[in-house]
């Protein structure tokens, strides 16, 4: 049938009935004589960047929070299979919309697509922003702090592994600098002023199974190591304690990430991380930045180069 022979018409009152549905094509099933490009298994295909509102669990049993969630979702497909319904990935994450999400979801959600895909890996990842509630340092005011996070889990062969990634933006004054400015007072009465730039730190840290953590841990270790967190809200006594508290902790990126190092290190619920710190200069054209990891025997090599990632 030509296409000039076709009705160029669309009917908003056609109803599809089940003999309908039977008899439309289902190209990725078909029986094909042969697979395009050769028998070869896929690792992972499936959906990206699809959004949706999802309600995350808090620390010390806090309302859950709603946020917009990017869904990436993908399986593992036989070398003898031609594909997979690509909508069955967005369809099978609406079905789970309605729960609190931690990384015990990842994994029943995870198991759900195994058994309904038949794969035997499955990869799930969820990023967002975190809001946590910040204090200013002397002037009282709260303001809410953004925390790029992400949420991921690989279920392979029936074991099933959850990682998170989690963004900490902070202020680091260089010592060096510091110390030149000081001797240039000191010396010859001359004023300077010390270079500090907006920094970033990314933590990405497998945890082990069964252990609860949440993205205030990991924004309490980030803190707790670093103490520079940029703020929200100032005054002029809040601006005046962050040049003290600069002073009182400078650091070389080398520092920053050997703090982070400790701190992570110490966390029992964390198998294992890499760290990987930016400082973008103010005094150079070009940014510092160091990785550092765990250490574990077959876990994260250090390998990171995706350094533009952290311009912030």
């Amino acid at each position: 049938m030509s296409a000039d022979s076709l009705s160029k018409f669309y009917d908003a009152n056609f109803r599809i009935t089940p003999e309908y549905r039977d008899s439309l094509p289902d190209m990725q099933n078909e029986k094909a004589p042969e697979i395009p490009g050769g028998v070869a298994p896929i690792l992972q295909v499936g959906s990206t960047n699809f959004r949706l509102p999802l309600k995350f669990a808090r620390k010390s049993g806090a309302e859950p929070v709603a946020l917009e969630a990017v869904v990436a979702g993908t399986v593992s497909l036989d070398a003898t299979r031609k594909g997979i319904n690509m909508s069955r990935i967005v369809r099978g994450m609406y079905e789970f919309r309605d729960e609190v999400f931690t990384l015990a979801t990842l994994q029943k959600i995870a198991e759900h697509f195994a058994a309904d895909l038949g794969s035997r890996r499955v990869q799930l990842r969820l990023d967002f922003n975190y809001p946590i509630l910040q204090k200013s340092l002397r002037s009282g005011l709260e303001g809410y702090q953004y925390y790029a996070c992400a949420y991921e889990g690989i279920l392979e062969d029936g074991k099933f592994r959850s990682f998170v990634s989690f963004d900490f933006v902070y202020s680091s004054a260089c010592p060096c600098s510091a110390e030149l400015s000081e001797h240039a007072r000191c010396s010859r009465g001359i004023m300077g002023i010390p270079h500090s730039q907006r920094s970033k730190a990314r933590i990405y840290a497998e945890i082990v199974a069964g252990s609860e953590i949440f993205i205030e841990d990991f924004q309490a270790h980030c803190l707790n190591a670093l103490h520079t967190e940029t703020q929200v809200m100032v005054k002029r006594e809040d601006e005046q304690a962050f040049a003290e508290m600069n002073g009182a902790y400078y650091k070389f990126v080398e520092d920053a990430v050997r703090l982070l190092y400790a701190e992570f290190n110490g966390d029992a619920r964390v198998a294992d991380f890499q760290i990987v710190c930016a400082h973008l200069e103010s005094l150079h054209s070009h940014d510092a930045v160091a990785v550092i990891n765990k250490g574990v025997a077959g876990g994260f090599s250090g390998g990171f180069s995706d350094f533009k990632s952290l311009i912030c």
